[in-house]
């Protein structure tokens, strides 16, 4: 197809309109230098030749414009459009390009003449704004630390356990009456499942001898060997009944708990302990605190502090597995009125999980405010700030179930942290299973169901589904400490 079918309607930038005879330019063409060839006549010397064979084909009666579209690739609504144009640049004497440098001096700056005197504050304000911001912030970070409150404190106990586990501070707890959550665990006092081994403290989950588990009216008696650390028969006593109906057993599985009665307690300070926790399903790890004397009454109205507990189970668990660990504060005037819920908190490891490694699992705890931690105080989990009464804060009901009238146990000694004004140990544990809710029904292949009379035979029954996740059934202690405050306005008693 030649070019005069090619090109024969004109768009803007000087090509011919359609059915227009083409018309040669008036302009007066660039004179050759001499010795320059006939065929460079048009020819960009900036270019890369393409745009010269398009000046050529200007030069030999082809399209007016070399970097116009073909009219075959254009619309046809752009011809009768603004965007088209037409033949309204129909001046074949106008160049396609021009440009030129601007000497100074050329382009005029009025504003370099005539300053106007306002137009420093447009600098000036910013300016003072900044340093204004820079001064509040400054003062705000200073007011911030300043009203941190700093006590003194002295250590009670520092335990690395390099000299074993002293009796005349730690204490090991042996019972098989499921420590009122109905764990299936039997704690036991020898070195089984307590122990220190490289100068670390290991607390340790096992598996109880089958036979005992399995042995019709096998009745273990810890009250009459004298070992148990309670004194009542449910704690220490437990029976083996496999016959129709029944469904009795003894714990299936052996574990430990230990905690500072004989040698230290604080009432107001802090406590941080450094422990790697376990990887196992149902495995329930805890460092925790229970008041000296049961002053208010028995639990929850004394009290209970949880700096951290924590599952087994790994990270698909719904609730939570090793990768969680939570605090929480248990008081009310009942089990059935446990405010806990009030005060209770997760915090999710980052990145990896608390079995992966060691963490120091802290409380800070006053008269006006108790706070958890992991490694550092800045890391908190739960806050609880004593700025109100916990029996105002619980908004606890006026009558039980039973119909009996709900009375303030703590009105009496006009402080807002009550129970939490006491002395209180530590205790250490790791527990397997139980029937409280710790587990939630139905969730992630419980084995048990928490209301069932036959929960601890259907776990052991379910032993070769649980047990190959034990792949690390203990919580390892590199360090104890714990301090006493000794400042302040709080009643300290010393």
């Amino acid at each position: 197809m030649d070019n005069e079918h090619s090109y024969s309607r004109e768009g803007y930038y000087g090509r011919p309109a359609a059915g227009m005879a083409s018309v040669a330019s008036t302009a007066v063409p660039t004179p050759q230098r001499p010795g320059t060839p006939n065929d460079s006549v048009g020819r960009n010397p900036f270019s890369d030749g393409v745009e010269s064979q398009a000046s050529n084909r200007t030069a030999n009666g082809g399209n007016g414009n070399p970097f116009a579209s073909p009219s075959a690739s254009r619309p046809p609504s752009s011809f009768d459009s603004s965007s088209g144009l037409g033949a309204r640049f129909d001046d074949r004497s106008q160049r396609f390009f021009h440009s030129r440098r601007v000497r100074k001096g050329e382009v005029e700056k009025p504003w370099t003449k005539n300053v106007d005197p306002k137009e420093k504050w447009v600098t000036i304000i910013p300016i003072i704004g900044i340093v204004l911001g820079l001064c509040v912030s400054g003062f705000l970070v200073w007011d911030g630390i300043r009203s941190v409150v700093k006590h003194n404190y002295e250590l009670v106990l520092d335990e690395s356990f390099s000299n074993g586990l002293d009796p005349n501070i730690w204490k090991k707890e042996v019972q098989v009456g499921g420590y009122g959550n109905g764990e299936f665990q039997r704690t036991t006092g020898g070195d089984e499942n307590v122990f220190v081994e490289n100068g670390h403290l290991f607390i340790k989950a096992t598996l109880e001898d089958d036979a005992l588990t399995q042995r019709d009216f096998y009745k273990m008696d810890l009250l009459a060997d004298g070992t148990c650390t309670s004194d009542k028969p449910f704690d220490c006593i437990a029976y083996t009944n496999n016959t129709n109906g029944n469904s009795s057993i003894v714990p299936p599985v052996k574990s430990g708990r230990i905690n500072t009665l004989p040698g230290a307690k604080i009432k107001y300070g802090r406590v941080e302990v450094t422990a790697k926790l376990p990887a196992g399903d149902w495995l329930w790890p805890a460092i925790w605190m229970m008041p000296v004397d049961n002053k208010y009454g028995p639990w929850p109205q004394s009290g209970e502090i949880d700096i951290m507990e924590s599952r087994g189970n790994d990270y698909t668990h719904p609730q939570g597995g090793n990768n969680i660990a939570s605090s929480a504060l248990h008081w009310g005037p009942n089990p059935a009125n446990d405010g806990w819920w009030r005060t209770n908190v997760k915090r999710p490891a980052l990145h990896t999980t608390y079995s992966a490694g060691f963490n120091t699992f802290g409380v800070e705890w006053s008269q006006k405010y108790l706070f958890t931690y992991i490694n550092s105080r800045l890391l908190q989990v739960l806050y609880v700030n004593f700025d109100q009464s916990l029996w105002d804060r619980g908004n606890f009901p006026i009558v039980n179930s039973n119909g009996t009238r709900i009375q303030d146990i703590w009105k009496k000694t006009n402080r807002l942290n009550t129970p939490f004004d006491e002395y209180f140990y530590l205790i250490l544990n790791v527990a397997v299973g139980g029937t409280n809710g710790w587990f939630q029904d139905n969730v992630n292949g419980k084995p048990w169901l928490d209301n069932s009379p036959n929960a601890k035979k259907d776990f052991r029954d379910a032993k070769n589904k649980w047990l190959p996740t034990w792949s690390q059934p203990q919580m390892e202690i590199s360090r104890v400490r714990m301090w006493q405050q000794k400042d302040g306005d709080e009643e300290l008693d010393l």
